[in-house]
């Protein structure tokens, strides 16, 4: 089963470029992240890829990406 279709990406849309709204950023520290993509298939938004690289254009800092992080690989900070 191909799971690429079931996964959002995200556009220009009539809100423009939404990551301005954030008060958080998700920062991936590169040593701790396995790759395992579970923060991929999480993101409400869509904007992490599949080398685990945010778009911080589209990402409104909810923090699931670092609530679902089994490695404690992501951490939020203040913008």
């Amino acid at each position: 089963m191909d799971l690429e279709p079931l996964i959002s990406r995200m556009k220009l849309g009539a809100a423009g470029e939404t990551g301005s709204w954030r008060n958080y950023r998700p920062v991936v520290k590169r040593e701790l992240c396995n790759v395992c993509k579970t923060c991929l298939s999480y993101c409400p938004e869509g904007v992490i890829n599949e080398m685990i690289e945010i778009d911080y254009r589209f990402c409104k800092g909810c923090g699931i990406c670092k609530e679902i992080c089994k490695q404690k690989a992501i951490e939020m900070v203040p913008e």
